[in-house]
């Protein structure tokens, strides 16, 4: 399913289906509803709200009308706002009209949907506005949960961070465990480059191993666990002649002082780790 272009390569429509299993019993079916299939006639319909009781930056909101048109395709959702767009608390974000039973059925994994992904792209919204005017970009990681990484790291970019590389799979990344198994940094490299990669970042977490790893031919550093004053130490040497990328330690308290080092990227794993979900629920008004 593709009617979300920003997430090629993501199956949404298996997403939202499998979603909606795991809460029916194994099968996308409004009837499993113990609840609303006893308590409601199947021709009942209702209106709903979904609203914010925080301040947000959204993300999501399409992905939410996705649930209630697969269990009422006849069902009229208007999102009220794009994704990216910031919203104070107690602002109506979508207003939903159909099958009572399918927009019950529906309602928890919508929500459980955007207010994850609310939640990141407000986190990730703090930490771009912490660093605005540094000249510093602020980079997601690979600590996301299992299954979700695609959505999370689009709720990343809502946000306004960028995203780091998807999977293992399409960037390479010489780490501390990649240079101790292959004997050194300059062997890890050329190990890399025989392999026709490019674009390889080599972490270091010492200042003397940076002259190493440029010399071994990387293509970015990430410098990993160094505070401040060894971050300013570290892109002075480096001269400019790679990207710098820092990395671990970063928080809300934190970042600023990073950015303010010189550093091209900093990366955050807690922005997707860590993102509390959004204070959005939904109303019904008949």
């Amino acid at each position: 399913m593709t009617d979300y272009p920003a997430l090629a390569g993501f199956d949404l429509g298996a997403f939202v289906q499998s979603t909606l299993a795991e809460d029916l019993g194994g099968v996308a079916d409004a009837t499993r509803d113990l609840t609303a299939t006893a308590c409601l006639p199947a021709d009942a319909s209702l209106f709903a709200v979904l609203a914010t009781r925080e301040a947000v930056t959204l993300a999501g909101l399409s992905i939410a009308k996705l649930f209630f048109r697969a269990l009422d395709p006849a069902a009229h959702v208007t999102p009220m706002f794009n994704d990216g767009v910031s919203v104070p608390a107690g602002t109506q974000l979508m207003h939903i009209r159909g099958n009572a039973r399918a927009l019950l059925a529906a309602e928890r994994s919508a929500l459980n949907t955007v207010q994850h992904l609310t939640g990141i792209a407000t986190l990730t919204r703090a930490y771009v506005d912490a660093i605005a005017g540094t000249g510093a970009t602020l980079l997601d990681t690979r600590k996301t949960l299992p299954g979700l990484r695609h959505l999370e790291k689009y709720a990343v970019r809502m946000g306004g961070g960028s995203n780091h590389r998807m999977g293992l799979w399409d960037a390479p990344m010489v780490k501390d465990n990649h240079i101790a198994a292959a004997g050194g940094v300059t062997q890890a490299v050329a190990a890399c480059k025989r392999a026709g990669l490019a674009n390889i970042t080599v972490e270091v977490d010492r200042i003397d191993q940076i002259e190493a790893a440029i010399a071994a031919g990387a293509d970015r550093l990430l410098l990993d666990n160094m505070a401040p004053p060894l971050l300013r130490e570290a892109v002075a040497l480096v001269a400019g002649r790679v990207p710098t990328e820092a990395s671990g330690g970063v928080n809300l308290g934190t970042i600023r002082a990073i950015a303010e080092t010189g550093v091209t990227y900093i990366s955050v794993g807690r922005i997707t780790q860590s993102a509390p979900a959004a204070d959005i629920g939904m109303d019904y008004s008949g």
